[in-house]
């Protein structure tokens, strides 16, 4: 029979990743009836990662409530493994949609990841998987270390508040007496370093906010912010890859929490048994919200497609507009892409043809290569 394997991750704000499989699934069954279809929803680390897992391992889904980015409570999905793990996202917290358009990054703060962790190792939870995509924040984890108990000081021995236009006054950090007991391993969607022209807030500043001018200022703030978690913590984060993401979260869980990061996409690949399925597959579909050069650093269609690459299958990328820089992927496994809309539309018009523009864009695709 011939295999049809559908990875894509969700387009953000409009279809999660299951919605687009079986999409998909729909369109293949139309113009192919006898093919098999293998559905695996996917997240690199950001929006979604709660969902990929338990649809792939099991589990149950479950919510607390937090301080979300902009200070106000949230309603925060997590998941709970058979085998007791926790999978949260970051983005639950402390996600760019959350801020409902009021963009803040120098007060975004990540203060609700510290609490979830510190109510799931209360619940009794020693493992957590942790997705850190999709952030509104640039505090360099600042909040999330203040949830857990640190304390930062400026040069007069004064608390700072923990926040990102706060981080260039710390100038001591004052450790907690008692860690939350917990083994985190974080799903990083990108391999960016903390600081400098890839860092946090060079690249992902100006989406959550920074104007031009706050951009080397931060940087220079979080640069010196690293070489003082370093002296005290013994925890050199600077240039280790994907310390920039989530505005320097995955730094700070580095630093603060002893954690391990890991490119998102390669375990949820591992876990869906995505090598074996290749073996017999014949088209790999993948896809995104918006291709574009920061695909190529570890988003999940080149994921999929550095895979199906290795095992000599072709593998086409569905997305929903094309950013600059997107001909990246086509040198990391991806074989061609395909946009549903032509990125001049606002969301909300996205919104209501959304499905519709999938469908026949998906149609497209199978004529070509069926």
């Amino acid at each position: 029979m011939r295999r049809f394997i559908l990875a894509p991750d969700s387009f953000k704000g409009t279809m999660t990743a299951s919605e687009i499989c079986d999409i998909l699934a729909d369109v293949v069954k139309e113009l192919v009836p006898a093919a098999e279809t293998v559905k695996i929803p996917m997240s690199d680390g950001g929006e979604g990662m709660v969902e990929a897992c338990l649809k792939l391992l099991g589990g149950e889904k479950r919510f607390a409530s937090v301080t979300g980015p902009d200070g106000r409570p949230v309603r925060c999905p997590y998941g709970v493994l058979p085998d007791g793990t926790a999978v949260m996202e970051m983005a639950g917290c402390a996600g760019l949609p959350l801020m409902e358009g009021r963009l803040d990054p120098l007060h975004a703060t990540t203060y609700g990841v510290g609490e979830l962790l510190r109510l799931l190792s209360a619940s009794g939870c020693r493992r957590v998987l942790m997705g850190i995509g999709g952030s509104a924040t640039n505090d360099c984890g600042v909040g999330m270390a203040a949830a857990l108990g640190y304390r930062f000081l400026d040069e007069k021995g004064r608390e700072v508040e923990p926040f990102a236009c706060n981080i260039g006054s710390i100038r001591r950090i004052l450790k907690p007496d008692a860690l939350p007991d917990l083994s985190i391993t974080v799903a990083c969607d990108v391999d960016n370093p903390l600081c400098g022209e890839r860092g946090a807030s060079a690249v992902f500043g100006p989406q959550k906010g920074l104007l031009p001018h706050q951009i080397g200022p931060l940087d220079r703030d979080i640069r010196a912010f690293a070489a003082l978690i370093q002296a005290e913590l013994g925890a050199d984060v600077a240039e280790i890859p994907g310390a920039g993401a989530a505005g320097g979260l995955g730094a700070a869980l580095l630093a603060f929490c002893g954690a391990e990061l890991k490119p998102g996409i390669e375990l949820l690949l591992d876990a869906a048994g995505m090598d074996e399925l290749l073996k017999d597959a014949e088209l790999v579909l993948t896809g995104e919200g918006r291709i574009d050069g920061q695909s190529a650093a570890g988003k999940v269609p080149v994921g999929v497609g550095r895979r199906a690459k290795r095992a000599g299958v072709p593998c086409v990328a569905v997305c929903g507009c094309i950013g600059p820089g997107a001909e990246a992927v086509l040198h990391e496994g991806v074989t061609a892409y395909y946009a549903t809309s032509d990125g001049t539309r606002t969301m909300d018009e996205i919104r209501k043809t959304c499905r519709e523009d999938l469908r026949n864009t998906a149609r497209q695709v199978i004529r070509e290569y069926v």
